[in-house]
Order: structure tokens, then C-alpha cells, then sequence
């Protein structure tokens, strides 16, 4: 009919199916228990569902069960007695402080109490304060003992020497450069009037450049001066009369302070008309 359902979990249904085919590959026989396997896994499921939900629930009955003194144990450790102290291996008392070389008469400083606490000890009079210091007790003093002035415990911080710094410094590190009084300017015009040119460069039509080099002091005058590079006829010699001859420059500064600065500087020798 066609109204009826039909089951087709039904074994009768999987001989049809299975019919003239190979029943032994494995199919056929999961067809065959899947009732029973999954009635059993549902079964073990939900065995395991509730023995978990109740775990907690069984832990804490077995824990009221138990015994006290098989819930904890205290383990008691036995502590070894100190070692018997040795009174011949204590330090010695510190000594008793030497005595001042003035008397010293007890000074007790001044407390405000009530009147039924006032003391009938007097402070000292000014006559026995010109005579002895004031003290917490009254020490006679030892004209002949020695002023003994405590020396300080371990290393204290040492102070750091002032070095005078006469290291030549190079042109390029140093902050404020030195210079001539004057200026560029002023050193051309210095060149111009002091600069002589030498005959025999002048016979022989020598022209160029000298290089020098020297060091501005802190004071400014010119020291160390040296021909890095010559021409000859007698320019060499000319440009370092002139430089010995200069006035002081300004110096150098390097952290506020004037320093000594190497400097190499051209001086031109060209003759009129070229």
C-alpha cells in the first residue's frame, strides 16, 4: 500500500538488498548489528555521562569517609639545640675613651616637666664653664693627653685633580677656532705689509704657494712653525720669519677653556703682472 512506511532498518529488507551479492566484504553484516551497537553505545554513553556529573559528588563522599589523621600528616621536625656559646671566644670590651685634655662638667639638657618632677641638680655656673666644657657627665680632664683626631673608616671619595690639558688639539674638533685679531682680513692685511717677496724667487720667477703648519698656544703666539711644503728661492724662509714675527692670535676654545690648536695655513707668493 502506498500509505504504509516502510522500514528499512528491518532485516528481512537487507536479505532483498543483499540479495545475489557479496555478503562477506562487511557491509552487510554493519547492517545487520547496527541496531545493537548503537543501542549499546548509547547505553555506555550515558553511563559515562553520569559517572562523570557525579565524580565530584563521589570524591566528596569518600573524603567524609576517611579518617582524620589519614587526611593529613604533619610531619614534626626536630630542631638541633644552638652550639653552647664560648665565653672565651667573645671580643673583648671596646677601650674606654681616652680622657679630654679639658675638664668637662655635666650639662644635662633642658626638659620641660611638671613641677613635682623638678630636680634639685643645678646646671653649671658660667665661672665653671670658663674652666671645663659642657658634657653629659662630669669627666676630669688630662692636661697631657694627645689630641687624637679619628681617621676616617675605609676609602673616601677621592677628589679629582685638575690636569692642566697642553694637548695639541686638531683643527677640526675644536669649538671655537683660533684665529688672527683681526680676522681674515686682518691677516691678509698683515701679509700684504710684512711679506717680503725674496730676490732670488723674484730672478728666477718663482711663484706658488707655501704650505705651513704651526700651533696657536693658549696665550696665541705661534709655535712649532714648520714648512709642510716649499716652492724654494727663498719663499720657504720668508714665510716663516713672518709667521715667527706675527702678533698673537685668539686661541682656541674647547669647553670654555683655551686649548693648543694645530693649524697649517698657505701663504701665496705671486709676483706683479701674473
Amino acid at each position: 500500500m502506498l500509505g504504509s512506511k516502510i522500514d528499512l532498518f528491518n532485516p528481512q529488507w537487507l536479505d532483498v538488498v543483499f540479495a545475489g551479492r557479496n555478503k562477506a566484504y562487511g557491509a552487510y553484516e554493519l547492517r545487520k548489528t547496527n541496531s545493537k551497537t548503537t543501542s549499546r553505545a548509547v547505553i555506555i554513553g550515558s553511563l559515562l555521562f553520569i559517572v562523570m556529573v557525579s565524580l565530584p559528588l563521589i570524591i566528596r563522599y569518600i573524603s567524609g569517609i576517611l579518617p582524620e589523621e589519614e587526611k593529613e600528616k604533619i610531619t614534626e621536625v626536630v630542631l638541633a639545640p644552638p652550639p653552647p656559646i664560648n665565653k672565651e671566644e667573645l671580643p673583648p670590651p671596646p677601650p674606654e675613651p681616652p680622657k679630654p685634655k679639658i675638664d668637662q662638667v655635666k650639662f644635662p639638657p633642658p626638659v620641660v616637666v611638671p613641677a613635682e618632677e623638678v630636680r634639685d641638680e643645678e646646671p653649671p655656673t658660667v665661672e665653671e664653664l670658663k674652666e671645663a666644657d659642657p658634657g653629659q657627665k662630669t669627666i676630669e680632664g688630662n692636661p697631657d693627653a694627645e689630641i687624637v683626631i679619628d681617621e676616617p673608616v675605609g676609602e673616601a671619595p677621592k677628589v679629582q685633580e685638575v690636569v692642566e690639558d697642553n694637548s695639541i688639539k686638531d683643527f677640526a674638533s675644536v669649538e671655537v677656532l683660533p684665529e688672527f685679531q683681526g680676522g681674515m682680513a686682518g691677516w691678509g692685511k698683515y701679509l700684504q705689509k710684512n711679506l717680503k717677496y725674496p730676490p732670488m724667487a723674484r730672478e728666477n720667477n718663482i711663484t706658488g704657494r707655501v704650505i705651513m703648519s704651526f700651533v696657536v698656544e693658549k696665550n696665541g703666539q705661534l709655535t712649532d712653525i714648520k714648512v709642510v711644503r716649499g716652492i724654494g728661492g727663498g719663499c720657504d724662509e720668508e714665510a716663516m720669519r713672518v709667521l715667527k714675527n706675527a702678533p698673537a692670535w685668539k686661541p682656541g676654545i674647547q669647553n670654555g677653556r683655551p686649548v693648543r690648536v694645530a693649524y697649517t695655513m698657505p701663504i701665496f707668493f705671486q709676483l706683479a703682472g701674473q
